[in-house]
């Protein structure tokens, strides 16, 4: 069998519910979570923390806090839909929505989706450059710094592409073989940091960060409650923003939701912990001291800081975390192009997916403010879920029709539009002239955009079903 004849025969099931025969146990699930979220990221958004000030009991407790909350998101909202309908959620809007309304978030979430992807391609290019002598990105580079960098993403992002394009089956073995490296790596990572941070008790782990710091040039201070809801919403896109439902779809139970905790506590806990670690140990070098003294922030460089820690082994790290979130992130996002190419084969939008993803993870500014832009990618793309949760749990007792674009055959649901596009509007702007945290107004805009969806729909539905 060719190529073309293999690609024609991989089945992602984009219009229809899937069949039990393509039912997937927790296991599946497990391997998935832990690689996506002990990932390229957490090499980048642990220093970030420390970036911004934050103390041991902002960053130890508002963590496991705010993990908690995304793993009952999961848990209780997601997977608890996705094994009911069994549909992606691309699918699902346009049954609530209708064709034509759902094609502009499929482009909002699919370009967010390769901006995402192609911050993780930057990651792994931090490690791969380490051999080529490259020029390691700054937290203020925008721009690509070299021809060997933009070598190194380029060939990254063509391998990452094709194994995406390969569909859910190939992203979940690549996970489950790839994750117990990533976490054996993170995990000697944070011990060869604690060794070199002379850490022989809990108090001295504790006093690491302490009462916290003034934030680094160019960050914001964060408080208990910024990591507390940031990391809830880090990834509200995929939870409350119902993007996984075109992963638990495959779920034989909704108890798979469970698994998410393994990306929560092994990664977003355990890692982006270890990952604070490592950039504690540079800030203590004299090129960091260097820097700070002269007023800038120093450089997070994933690839540098695991080679520091653990050698060869650090890249090989960095390589595979940036791999196993850009992966399924470029899976999602190909899902979401295939509603606006409905004639094309998933693996071709895929490849589009994976190739604007190349393009963005030439341009570094992503990863290095990577707070930020997932702050806003969270915020924009989760209230569009709520439209689904409360369509799912309450049209039915206040007397509206589910699925109501499907029912009339209508291709636009203005109920739906005008719910997301005032909640986020409002929300947004208040953040930007009240100088509030993003992450402090996503779940107002998620309730907000519900309960204006029920509003509007009562009234639009009226007399009509």
């Amino acid at each position: 069998m060719n190529e073309l004849e293999e690609i024609a025969l991989i089945e992602e099931y984009e219009k229809e519910p899937v069949p039990a025969k393509a039912w997937k146990g927790w296991k599946s699930f497990l391997g998935m979570y832990a690689g996506e979220h002990a990932a390229g990221t957490e090499f980048v958004i642990g220093p970030l923390f420390l970036t911004a000030g934050v103390s041991a009991f902002d960053l130890l407790i508002g963590l496991f806090l705010g993990n908690l909350m995304a793993v009952l998101s999961w848990r209780f909202l997601t997977a608890e839909i996705a094994v009911k309908n069994r549909l992606t959620l691309y699918y699902q809007l346009e049954k609530i929505c209708g064709s034509n309304l759902v094609k502009y978030y499929n482009v909002a979430n699919g370009v967010l989706f390769c901006f995402l992807a192609g911050s993780m391609i930057t990651v792994s290019a931090t490690a791969v450059g380490i051999p080529f002598n490259m020029e390691m990105p700054k937290l203020t580079d925008t721009m690509p710094n070299g021809a060997t960098y933009v070598i190194i993403v380029l060939v990254l992002g063509a391998l990452i592409t094709y194994i995406a394009a390969k569909g859910y089956d190939m992203v979940a073995k690549a996970a489950n073989y790839m994750a117990p490296l990533i976490v054996l790596g993170f995990l000697l990572a944070g011990l060869v940091s604690l060794k070199d941070l002379n850490v022989h008790s809990f108090s001295d782990f504790w006093h690491i960060w302490g009462e916290g710091s003034d934030p680094f040039p160019g960050q914001i201070k964060y408080t208990f409650w910024h990591v507390v809801l940031w990391s809830w919403f880090a990834n509200a896109a995929m939870h409350i923003g119902m993007s996984d439902l075109s992963v638990f779809r495959f779920a034989k139970k909704a108890s798979s939701g469970w698994t998410s905790a393994a990306g929560m506590y092994v990664g977003h806990y355990m890692a982006w912990i270890a990952a604070a670690l490592l950039y504690s140990v540079y800030l203590k070098t004299p090129e960091a001291q260097g820097m700070l003294s002269n007023g800038l922030a120093p450089t997070v460089a994933p690839g540098p800081l695991a080679f520091n820690a653990i050698g060869f082994f650090g890249i090989l790290v960095v390589i595979l975390a940036g791999w196993t979130t850009a992966n399924p992130t470029i899976y999602r996002a190909g899902l979401a192009f295939q509603t606006l190419l409905p004639n094309a084969k998933t693996f071709w939008t895929t490849i589009i997916a994976g190739s604007i993803a190349t393009l963005a993870g030439l341009f570094p500014a992503f990863a290095m403010k990577l707070l930020d832009f997932v702050a806003v990618y969270g915020f924009i793309l989760a209230p569009m879920g709520a439209v689904i949760v409360f369509d799912q749990f309450f049209s039915k007792k206040i007397g509206i029709r589910p699925d109501y674009a499907e029912f009339i055959g209508s291709k636009s649901n203005i109920a739906v539009l005008l719910a997301w596009i005032i909640s986020v509007g409002f929300y947004y702007f208040l953040s930007g002239s009240q100088g509030i945290f993003l992450s402090f107004l996503t779940l107002p805009a998620w309730i907000s955009t519900g309960i204006l969806f029920l509003i509007f729909s009562k009234f639009i539905q009226k007399g009509k079903v």
